[in-house]
């Protein structure tokens, strides 16, 4: 039999029907050649989780499965493995590890990591500690059910990477229990004039007003900029959004691509495009009174008063102080005026079809899961409107 190198594999079926693939991973210190295997349920399985060893083997990716550490393995996976990922969306799940998962887990053998105890990392990241990242203590109030679930899907995908190239036999996070997510109630504003009423005179009333009827995005309204307005043919381009880098330390806001990854044209009322120009002229005025200190460099619709970038902290702190001002209770977020949007385009007659493309959603029928209480009113009101027809008919009949 010719010599073996490095990487070259043999492939044979067991009789569990198990199909077994051998590659050398290298030699151990007396010099004897290291053979490892991988496993899968069809051959075509084996081959690929073959080839994707060898070829790391080859060009110096590869890591000894007995050696290599959660945290060495999310940084190959972070780099090599999410090429059809935005880089947005790698920089969110860089995050994830550098401030959640590698504090606990990151020194683990990839391994030895179990299912107990990616549980119990679980359970103590939903309370209260302190966590070091960066050489910092920072304290973590708890995650959400949300939170968590975002976090257990950057690391099962993680980890079923690691199965595919055949680091690991099985995904230590399918043994986990997740609490159930209950939905965020749905504060929406009932009473328009009241909305018109504490919002007027205040810093950020041309903000409120384009959120609650263009029914954008945070992140897309503090991210539009002027050259996407186009006020002749009276439509907007949603191509971006403004969002925190949480790749880096510094986190600072950066553009990326919409949330779906798509640009969408939206047709809002006049009225959305007369609150524009009124932004325009008080843009105008800040940079008259600010002089060289005033710079928006990036075009933007809204900023602050001397032309950067609104902060979704700060609009969310000034959003929850007006709300107190007035007594206003319900817990109204800002997110809950995208809600309005959306709510009051329904019981107003439009089709659920654009209200689902004005709003950006990748379907359909996630708008109509997010909003069954307003087309189940809908539906209702249909067919109130459908007995009313015949009860007439009948009677002309």
């Amino acid at each position: 039999m010719a010599k073996r190198g490095n990487g070259e594999g043999s492939i044979r079926q067991r009789k569990n029907g198990l199909w077994e693939g051998q590659y050398v991973s290298g030699r151990d210190e007396s010099g004897k050649l290291q053979k490892k295997s991988v496993y899968g349920k069809t051959k075509k399985e084996v081959v690929e989780k073959l080839a994707a060893i060898t070829n790391d083997i080859r060009t110096g990716l590869f890591l000894p499965p007995e050696k290599i550490t959660v945290s060495e393995w999310s940084d190959v996976w972070t780099k090599d493995y999410l090429v059809d990922v935005t880089d947005s969306t790698v920089n969110q799940y860089k995050y994830q590890f550098r401030v959640h998962i590698l504090p606990e887990l990151g020194s683990v053998k990839l391994q030895k990591l179990t299912g107990a105890m990616v549980q119990s990392f679980y359970q103590k990241a939903q309370t209260p500690h302190n966590i070091k990242v960066d050489g910092k203590t920072i304290h973590c109030k708890g995650l959400s059910p949300k939170s968590l679930k975002n976090l257990h899907g950057v690391l099962h995908s993680c980890m079923d990477q690691a199965i595919k190239v055949g680091y690991i036999k099985f995904n230590p996070c399918d043994a986990c229990v997740l609490p159930k997510v209950v939905k965020k109630e749905m504060n929406t504003i009932t009473d328009i004039n009241q909305f018109f009423d504490m919002i007027s005179g205040e810093e950020f009333e041309n903000v409120y007003i384009f959120a609650v009827f263009s029914g954008m995005r945070q992140s897309e309204i503090i991210g539009l900029t002027w050259d996407c307005v186009d006020f002749e043919n009276r439509i907007i381009k949603v191509d971006k959004q403004l969002r925190k880098d949480h790749g880096q330390a510094g986190e600072e806001y950066k553009f990326t691509a919409t949330k779906n990854g798509k640009q969408r044209i939206i047709s809002p009322a006049q009225f959305v495009f007369d609150t524009l120009k009124k932004e325009k002229a008080k843009q105008a005025k800040n940079k008259l009174m600010h002089g060289e200190g005033f710079s928006n460099k990036n075009n933007l619709v809204f900023t602050n008063e001397t032309g950067g970038h609104l902060c979704g902290g700060t609009m969310y702190d000034h959003w929850k102080a007006l709300l107190k001002a007035h007594g206003i209770e319900k817990n109204i977020r800002f997110h809950d005026l995208r809600h309005s949007f959306a709510t009051i385009s329904l019981e107003n007659g439009e089709d659920i079809k654009t209200v689902s493309e004005n709003l950006g959603h990748a379907t359909v029928a996630f708008t109509m899961d997010t909003y069954a209480h307003v087309t189940e009113a809908m539906r209702k009101r249909s067919g109130d409107r459908m007995q009313e027809f015949i009860e007439r008919a009948r009677q002309h009949g």
